[in-house]
């Protein structure tokens, strides 16, 4: 515990302490003998005090001396002090428990206030052992010179840089190094560094790689370029070596300070030295250039040069400004140059082979080198423009377009069609393409020595035409318009000739039903096989389950190929006629294949033409089936009157004259059995229907019937007109034979019929009769035996295809119909017109005729003038002056 004392000593001693202090204070300056001691005194001590070291206290307040082991107790003295001087002339310094005892000179002097007793302040006694002066940032004086070091180092970096340029770098420190750039830096050096390494880097380019370079500078473009190639790679290399010294000078300095990174400014002092030098220049980008037509010539090239020239140019940052202009120049004269000669030299499909490769070629050849999108962009554009647009006509010509698609070469159309595209130009191929279809359709419309192959052939033209356009011609829209043109006009282009009996009926329409007929008749068997689903051209996607399908299904495939062609009929007049006279024979004879394709075939046409094309043909069905119905009925009432039916059964068909075609009537002596038979199903049918009047068509019947031969018995199913000959032969003896006039006297047919009728029995594949003289013409004079070694291996045989098939009158006769009904068409519309405008002109109403009467096919303006002048003829209509029609009521 430190003694206390009275407050009013307290005061007292801080009065004298600050009287003292004052008095020395004036006495310091005012004697004059003591100015220079005095100064050097306080100067001295001063010294002392910032350098003197710690000395134990040599008193105490008790003026005992001893040594306390509490630091903030401990005094420093002053050497400027007396050892006899009074503690009140001592200069009190601020104790700061906070900052351990150590007194701050900076801090402001302590203020006059009441001292504690004997001087304590803040709980420390000043005149207790020694005081600690402590001075802070005080540095101690040193010999570095930061210059003289940053020389130094600087060299030892020089002399690395000179063995870097030498290729001595192995030998290096590369850790010493980089710390000697890094203490340089550190030092505040950066900015030195930078230049000292960018002057050093332009030196050596300077002075050591330009004038090798300049040296082989008259050599050939190649040959510099391997030079420039050998020197930026060298170059690339020290490069390397020189980031890794001064990699922090590059990663601290340059990049903080947004600067140009070591590597950039390497590559552009290698630029803008070596590479942009005028000579060196021009031959580095033509070597690259000459490198790059040697490998289009298909010449020995080092590739891997090519591939770095042109890496080193996108390094450089020239590739764009002057390596690409030079190489797109080149490649333009190449490929004109190229085109030119090709054209010349090729036919179009070798030409369209050499100019897909060559855009291949330059594509991997893009690919290979590395060069820019741009590039190959700008290289496929020089390819197309010359290729393709410069060669539009050249591509398009008929003759050989003519060609690929007789020869239905699928891969050159391709590829003709895929490079004509490249350009949106794949449609100019429409007008050779439609020309060729419509000139090959007529050809075969027209061909009447193969008339019987017409639809075969259509239908195989359609089908390979289809493959083309959805394979080669990628469904192109406009290619598959002019298709479908091309087919309707030479569809419905007409003739008048021998085919059509003189008039200008559609022989394809007859022949579209002629084939359908053959469908319905023999089914899946019946389809060519050049048309069946396996032997179809290049499959589809539409086609890939077609190899599993039934009879029916393949029945069904077909007619939907048939009507395809059916739909581009304008005039369907024809195709109707042929196809009601077919349906009538193959229902009135069973030879239907399949129900369920006829009714197919009729729900195809109804759909297609509408109700009003069907309805007749609907009808024929509900005949049939009238007829059966009829039949069951007329049985039953033999059972009731127990009649039996004995060796005759008698089937009758009952149709509706309106829907079905007309037929003549052909004289015949009917047998009497037969002819009983008749009379009776006819009693039967007027008693039930009051009113009614049947017609025999005896040329529509055939039947069943039983011969012996040597060989065996056998079944026929024949025509009525062949049974009622082979009936003459029973009961005839062997060896006796019947003349061709006195068949002709008995059986009172046509002798056109009664020849057509013998030549099936005697003269066809099967001969249940023999005829001499042998001949496959029937004359007069000839005479007929039973042909008693007749065999078959079935026991049920048809001789009755004759009756099948149509004469030349028949055909004559539907074709003559059908035009009398055409011009009927063309009467009523014409009447139609007049009576609604009374007067018109010649033109308008043709015009309006031929609108009115397209549905069923487009009328000739001759045919139309005609039929104006038959309703003139028969007072309908008047003609006036000035070509005008005058209606007459």
């Amino acid at each position: 515990m430190l003694p206390q004392s009275d407050p009013v000593g307290k005061r007292r001693d801080l009065q004298q302490a600050e009287t003292d202090r004052k008095r020395k204070r004036g006495s310091i300056h005012d004697s004059p003998g003591s100015d220079y001691s005095t100064t050097s005194s306080v100067q001295q001590s001063i010294q002392e005090l910032f350098t003197a070291k710690n000395k134990p206290a040599n008193g105490s307040l008790n003026g005992t001396a001893k040594s306390t082991p509490n630091k903030k107790a401990r005094f420093q003295e002053s050497p400027a002090s007396s050892a006899t001087r009074s503690p009140n002339q001592m200069y009190s310094f601020t104790n700061k428990q906070a900052n351990g005892g150590v007194a701050d000179l900076t801090a402001s002097p302590p203020r006059n206030g009441l001292r504690r007793p004997n001087g304590i302040r803040n709980g420390i006694n000043p005149h207790q052992g020694a005081k600690k002066l402590v001075v802070k940032n005080l540095k101690p004086q040193s010999d570095w010179n930061p210059e003289k070091y940053f020389e130094d180092t600087w060299k030892r970096l020089d002399v690395a840089l000179d063995k870097v340029f030498d290729g001595q770098h192995k030998s290096l420190s590369m850790e010493d190094l980089y710390r000697c750039c890094e203490n340089l830096c550190r030092q505040g050096k950066a900015s030195s560094v930078n230049s000292r390494l960018n002057e050093r880097c332009v030196k050596h380019l300077r002075g050591t790689v330009l004038p090798s370079l300049k040296a082989r500078s008259s050599q050939d473009e190649v040959s510099v370029l391997q030079a420039v190639l050998t020197a930026w790679s060298t170059w690339s290399a020290q490069v390397t070596i020189i980031r890794c010294i001064f990699y922090y000078m590059d990663r601290a300095y340059l990049l903080s300070n947004s600067k140009t990174n070591l590597h950039d400014v390497c590559v552009a002092l290698y630029r803008d030295l070596i590479f942009q030098y005028s000579t060196l220049k021009a031959k580095t980008v033509d070597g690259a250039c000459e490198l790059i037509s040697r490998d289009r010539k298909e010449q020995t090239v080092d590739r891997s040069t090519l591939r770095d020239a042109i890496n080193m140019f996108h390094e450089l940052a020239v590739y764009t400004s002057t390596f690409e202009p030079r190489l797109l120049a080149i490649s333009q004269k190449y490929i004109a140059t190229w085109a030119e000669t090709t054209s010349q030299e090729s036919d179009v499909p070798d030409y369209v082979n050499h100019a897909v490769d060559l855009m291949k070629r330059e594509g991997e050849r893009c690919d290979f080198f590395a060069l820019d999108t741009s590039t190959r962009r700008d290289i496929m554009t020089l390819l197309e423009d010359h290729t393709i647009d410069l060669r539009v006509e050249y591509l398009t010509e008929y003759p050989p377009l003519k060609t690929l698609l007789h020869e239905n070469s699928t891969p050159s159309l391709e590829r003709l069609y895929g490079l004509l595209n490249r350009r949106k130009k794949g449609k100019v191929l429409k007008a050779p393409f439609a020309k060729w279809v419509e000139e090959t359709g007529t050809e075969i419309i027209f061909d009447d020595k193969a008339s019987e192959d017409m639809v075969v052939r259509l239908l195989s033209l359609k089908r390979r035409l289809d493959n083309i356009w959805k394979t080669p011609f990628q469904r192109d829209e406009d290619l598959g318009h002019g298709l479908r043109e091309a087919f309707d006009k030479f569809m419905n282009k007409t003739k008048k000739g021998e085919s059509t009996w003189g008039t200008d009926n559609s022989k394809i329409g007859e022949m579209i039903a002629k084939y359908v007929d053959m469908l319905l008749r023999g089914g899946s068997k019946a389809i060519p096989t050049e048309l069946t689903v396996s032997k179809r051209d290049g499959g589809n996607d539409d086609e890939e389950d077609d190899a599993g399908l039934d009879e029916d299904a393949e029945v069904n495939a077909q007619l939907d190929q048939v009507l395809d062609l059916f739909r581009f009929i304008h005039g369907k007049a024809v195709f109707e006629a042929f196809y009601k006279k077919d349906l009538a024979k193959r229902l009135l004879m069973g030879r239907s294949a399949s129900a369920d394709a006829e009714r197919s075939m009729l729900t195809r046409l109804k759909t297609e033409c509408g109700a009003g094309f069907t309805q007749n043909l609907e009808q024929m069905f509900k005949d049939v089936e009238l007829g059966r119905e009829e039949m069951a009925g007329y049985k039953d009432r033999l059972e009731e009157m127990q009649k039996k039916p004995g060796a005759l059964d008698l089937s009758v068909n009952v149709l509706s004259a309106a829907a079905w075609p007309s037929y003549p009537d052909v004289p015949v002596v009917i047998p009497a059995d037969v002819n009983t038979a008749i009379e009776d199903f006819e009693r039967y049918y007027k008693s039930k229907h009051s009113g009614r009047k049947l017609s025999w068509k005896h040329a529509l019947a055939h039947c069943q019937m039983k011969a012996k031969f040597a060989k065996g018995t056998k079944e026929f199913v024949v025509s009525s007109f062949q049974a009622i000959i082979l009936l003459l032969f029973n009961g005839l003896p062997e060896g006796e034979r019947l003349s061709y006039e006195h068949i002709m006297d008995v059986t009172k047919l046509p002798e056109a019929e009664v020849k057509r009728t013998l030549q099936s029995l005697a003269c066809a594949k099967l001969r249940p009769l023999t005829k001499q003289p042998v001949g496959k013409d029937i004359n007069a004079g000839d005479t007929f035996a039973v042909n008693n070694s007749f065999n078959h291996p079935r026991y049920r045989v048809r001789i009755n295809q004759v009756q099948l098939k149509e004469t030349k009158q028949e055909n004559k006769e539907t074709h003559e119909r059908v035009a009398e009904d055409r011009n009927f068409e063309c009467q009523a519309a014409i009447v139609r017109i007049m009576k609604s405008r009374k007067t018109i002109g010649h033109s308008e109403l043709v015009a309006e005729v031929i609108t009115a009467t397209r549905s069923r096919g487009v009328l000739a303006v001759a045919d139309i003038k005609k039929n104006i002048d038959r309703l003139i003829e028969k007072d309908y209509m008047e003609r006036e002056d000035g070509n005008m029609y005058n209606y007459v009521a």
